[in-house]
């Protein structure tokens, strides 16, 4: 355990786990913070992940509020698979599937439409929520244990540094977390690319690690 932040008694509990064979204990611990609308970071493929009940006002309300960022940005969810991602979205469009079967789990957001049953929060009035399945065992031991999306934005306060470790997560957000599973530092190092599946054709919305030419390659076949 770790005292953190600028309150006298505010704590963070930080668990260390294997990349490849997170603890079954810590993961479920950390489903549990979750369900009672706490916040847990952890690593993905990319950076480390502020994740919340993506069921949850309140919990997602907790999210701007870490982050220090405004109520209108929206904020992209981690599913376990495509298939979970269909459950909460409905049918995806076929570019969609193409490209969640080409390069999930992995560093591509697909930006899709998102149902009513998504909390607006998440949204920011777009009527559009980004999916993304991250190649990291413990995000999907977690989301698994879970039992549903979780929230996939970064575990930093807005524009600050991109949050490659542990450290970094306790060093910005401090006490207005509640877990961290601490896998040490990411290999990815960089945030995802994202495909607006939205429209057609498709538009890359942000570069990332997966190169446009290989996007275009894709859906072009």
């Amino acid at each position: 355990m770790v005292r953190t932040g600028d309150r006298p008694n505010a704590q963070t509990l930080r668990r260390a786990v294997t990349p490849q064979s997170p603890s079954p204990s810590a993961v479920a611990e950390a489903a549990s913070v979750l369900r009672r609308g706490g916040l847990v970071a952890f690593p993905t493929d990319t950076l480390y992940a502020l994740g919340a009940d993506a069921s949850n006002p309140l919990a997602i309300k907790r999210v701007f509020a870490a982050k220090g960022r405004r109520l209108g940005s929206p904020i992209p969810l981690l599913v376990v698979d495509l298939t979970m991602a269909i459950q909460l979205v409905g049918e995806l469009p076929e570019a969609a599937v193409r490209l969640a079967e080409r390069w999930w789990p992995g560093p591509l957001t697909l930006v899709v439409t998102a149902p009513r049953t998504v909390c607006a929060l998440l949204t920011a009035g777009t009527g559009r929520i980004g999916l993304r399945v991250p190649d990291s065992a413990i995000a999907l031991a977690l989301i698994r244990q879970f039992g549903g999306p979780v929230t996939g934005t970064s575990a930093n306060r807005s524009g600050g540094t991109d949050p490659l470790d542990a450290h970094e997560v306790l060093r910005q957000l401090g006490h207005r977390v509640d877990l961290i599973l601490d896998g040490g530092p990411v290999a990815g190092g960089s945030p995802s690319t994202v495909v607006d599946v939205t429209i057609s054709p498709p538009v890359i919305v942000r570069q990332g690690p997966i190169r446009q030419e290989e996007i275009l390659s894709l859906l072009e076949r």
